[in-house]
């Protein structure tokens, strides 16, 4: 399979919208249209944040939404906020394509540690993330702000 891996363009937006959603439904995120717009028009200006395509044959078929920040350990870190591959394109190594892609970013802007979460339920994504990286035995708490 031939995977292309590019910048988001506007042309790729009817695709990333239907990826974007299942990336949130998978997560059980529901999320207005606005808060959609809002973060597309943010991938495309890259206004702290990165999106990548995968696509074949033109047809969009993974995404991956990064962004770099610093930690007071490291002037430069690689986060991988976003990956989703439409469930029939799966197990063809879009997604291994698309985090290898992060990764070369990383390297090329001297980021000292490349991380991403997931959720324990996600046994398909952690099979490959198992294969790809080093789990660390982290566990995440979110505080409520409102």
């Amino acid at each position: 399979m031939n995977i292309n891996i590019a910048p988001l363009r506007i042309e790729d937006h009817a695709r990333w919208i239907v990826l974007a959603r299942g990336y949130k439904t998978f997560y059980k995120t529901a999320l207005p249209d606005t808060e959609y717009d809002k973060a597309w028009r943010r991938l495309l200006a890259q206004d702290g944040m990165v999106g990548l395509g995968a696509t074949r044959d033109e047809q969009l078929l993974g995404i991956a939404h990064y962004l770099f920040h610093t930690s007071v350990w490291a002037p430069s870190v690689c986060y991988l906020q976003d990956l989703f591959v439409d469930p029939p394109a799966r197990g063809k190594g879009i997604a291994r394509a698309l985090i290898e892609a992060v990764a070369a970013n990383a390297k090329a802007r001297d980021a000292t540690r490349f991380y991403w979460l997931t959720q324990e339920h996600n046994e398909t994504g952690r099979a490959l993330y198992d294969k790809v990286a080093k789990f660390n035995g982290f566990i995440r708490y979110d505080f409520p702000l409102d």
